[in-house]
């Protein structure tokens, strides 16, 4: 039976059941379906994929496609990781110990272990300061997420990684670009950096060594940014995931150099072990003056509790995976990809209307495309989408990382492979551009 109670001087619906009242459902204001992703969803963006599903990709049918765009180090097979990894793994499956939820934050043992790894006097770490992550991306998440709310902004180099912005512009967060600069080894223009600095700045990221510019900043570049961070009192997030993947011997972590700024380090097995797809990642909380405080360490716990936390079974493995794996695994590593830089640069250079930096660290190569010499082509993206189709060599243009103009190249294939590529681009070079001699640095 369907009457109507009165209530608060309004007639309501309601239901009269065995003798008793009960309210009646309102009505669904609904007419139709209309689910929309939601705002997040829609702000989310990542300039590699938009850029690179964009071009017109078609090889030459009549060459091998060489792929030098992509991060990964696993692609050609050349670089696996060391048996003592492997060993490390299957001795955690054996195990049956890491089968169950870890901890969010990870295992006390494992987190123990990066701390113990990692640690040094200038910079000492204990198992309360590691946070381990899935993968790096995971710890970039969270650092960003810790540290800044909508209407913030951070500090995102240029060219940089694309996941920064993808993941700011997502969160309502803006992102300002600072410069690099290429005639200096991709140092950062420490005045255009300072010049972005506000009230509402939340947060510096540094990444050291770089995606996608393969260089390394030394003590001394890396105390001067310490010290504008000091003066505007910003925190830093240091992507450090391609950390000791240098050829250089002056290279500390940004962290041991740090007296007051507090740094949250992101790093993670994936290209220094040649794992990437494992997705096992950390950030090392340096706060020693503890002006983050119990704040940002309980952010950071809370954020790592919206998902069940890193891999557990390459948790399991993670101390021996530290502790056991040979340094000639990693000098021979560092040794491969000095080699192929060395040959990519070289051979590059000496093309008419190239100008490629020399990497000191990480897997990459920037080279800049003087398009005054290519006529044929407004920009990086036709330059490397012809590329494809005539040569069947895939760089990434760099527009993908907001810095037009230049391309990135992986060093990580073979040498055969990295030679052939780069008589590829340089024939591809021959018959569009316009110099016949290597014409004078911009």
């Amino acid at each position: 039976m369907l009457t109507f109670s009165l209530c608060c001087n309004t007639y309501c619906p309601s239901i009269f059941v065995n003798g008793s009242f009960y309210p009646a459902k309102a009505k669904s204001r609904r007419q139709r379906w209309e689910v929309k992703p939601s705002e997040m969803a829609n702000n989310t963006f990542n300039p590699i994929r938009a850029i690179v599903d964009g071009m017109k990709l078609t090889p030459n049918p009549d060459k091998p496609m060489i792929a030098l765009s992509i991060g990964d180090p696993t692609v050609f097979g050349n670089l696996p990781t060391d048996d003592a990894v492997l060993q490390a793994m299957k001795d955690a499956i054996d195990s049956q110990k890491y089968n169950g939820y870890a901890p969010s934050v990870g295992y006390l043992k494992s987190r123990q272990a990066v701390a113990n790894f990692f640690s040094c006097p200038e910079a000492p770490l204990e198992a309360e300061d590691v946070i381990l992550t899935s993968g790096c991306s995971q710890a970039i998440d969270l650092a960003i997420s810790v540290l800044c709310n909508p209407g913030d902004n951070i500090l995102v180099p240029c060219p940089g990684f694309s996941l920064y912005k993808t993941l700011a512009v997502s969160m309502g967060i803006e992102v300002k670009l600072y410069n690099l600069l290429p005639e200096k080894s991709w140092e950062v223009d420490l005045q255009h950096l300072e010049s972005l600095i506000d009230e509402r700045t939340s947060c510096l990221i540094v990444t050291n060594p770089s995606n996608p510019c393969g260089s390394v900043f030394n003590k001394e570049h890396l105390q001067k940014i310490l010290k504008v961070a000091s003066k505007h009192c910003v925190p830093i997030l240091a992507d450090e995931i391609y950390s000791d993947m240098v050829r250089t011997t002056n290279h500390p972590s940004m962290a041991s150099l740090s007296s007051d700024v507090p740094i949250l380090s992101c790093g993670g097995l994936a290209k220094r072990w040649l794992v990437p797809g494992w997705r096992m990642g950390w950030i090392l909380i340096h706060d020693r003056n503890d002006i983050f405080g119990s704040q940002i360490r309980q952010g950071l716990v809370k954020l790592t509790q919206r998902i069940l936390g890193a891999c557990s079974i390459i948790q399991g493995a993670l101390e021996n995976i530290l502790n056991n794996t040979p340094q000639s695994f990693y000098d021979n590593t560092i040794s491969f990809l000095k080699s192929n830089s060395e040959i990519c640069f070289n051979e590059l250079s000496i093309i008419p209307g190239l100008n490629p930096v020399m990497p000191s660290g990480a897997m990459y190569l920037m080279v800049g495309i003087n398009m005054d010499n290519f006529p044929d082509f407004k920009n990086d993206v036709e330059f490397t989408e012809q590329l494809v189709t005539e040569q069947s060599v895939f760089c990434l243009p760099a527009t993908a990382f907001e810095y037009p103009n230049f391309f990135r190249i992986v060093v990580t294939l073979p040498e055969e492979m990295m030679v052939e590529a780069c008589g590829r681009i340089r024939e591809f070079c021959e018959q569009h551009g316009i110099l016949h001699t290597k014409h004078a640095e911009p």
